[in-house]
């Protein structure tokens, strides 16, 4: 079996996914990267040697493409699932949110990520892996307006914690980031200028740090690991 550490990271050509894809790659990490959109994620491909697969998480087909793959690797270390939906922009309150949407955003936030636990389950407790959910303030604070990718990321939350009891032998996180300068945080505030949001670069160091420090299974918040200068 091969030293080298490989991990799959979804969602990986924008913000926190393409930002994390080239700091494992920098530290010698061979990568497995999807995301729906081709020519971003061929650019991080191009920045990291890794391998990519376009296509939407949510797409069944595009999980048994993910699958074979998978199945062909000498190892898997960890799973990033960062692919998410925000859902309509602006974005609606619930007694209005539109239900074909809101099924999207679950399809994307969480059957998905779980879908993606199902199949490299397998590989992963061979290494005794790292699962990586990334989650949001919106799943424990009831913002108005954030109804459907709240719920959503609640939901993930919970899925992360019964996954990491049914699975002791690895190690299994619910990921908070922040707000963040990103697109999907832009969609959200259409109208708002969010430039004095940090950059995704900025919370790799505390995911970095969960990655290295492996503590406990459970929900952990960028803001509160401490990295060390």
């Amino acid at each position: 079996m091969s030293t080298t550490k490989t991990a799959l990271i979804t969602g990986a050509s924008a913000g926190l996914g393409r930002a994390s894809a080239l700091a494992l790659a920098a530290r010698g990490w061979d990568l497995i990267l999807t995301a729906r959109t081709l020519d971003p994620l061929t650019l991080v491909r191009e920045a990291t040697g890794a391998m990519a697969v376009a296509g939407d998480v949510a797409d069944p087909a595009h999980r048994a493409r993910l699958a074979a793959v998978v199945a062909d690797l000498d190892r898997l270390d960890l799973v990033i699932n960062n692919a998410s939906a925000l859902g309509p922009s602006p974005m609606p309150r619930l007694a209005a949110y539109p239900l074909d949407d809101f099924t999207t955003v679950l399809a994307t936030n969480i059957v998905a990520p779980l879908a993606i636990l199902q199949m490299t389950l397998p590989k992963l407790q061979a290494a005794k892996g790292i699962v990586v959910n990334i989650s949001s303030d919106a799943a424990v604070s009831p913002y108005e307006g954030w109804g459907g990718y709240g719920a959503s990321k609640a939901a993930l939350d919970h899925l992360t914690a019964i996954f990491a009891a049914e699975n002791p032998d690895l190690s299994s996180y619910s990921f908070d980031p922040g707000d963040m300068r990103t697109a999907m945080h832009q969609a959200a505030f259409p109208d708002e200028d969010i430039s004095d949001r940090p950059e995704p670069e900025t919370v790799v160091p505390a995911l970095l740090r969960l990655l290295d420090t492996r503590p406990p299974s459970g929900r952990y918040t960028a803001a509160g690991l401490t990295v060390p200068r």
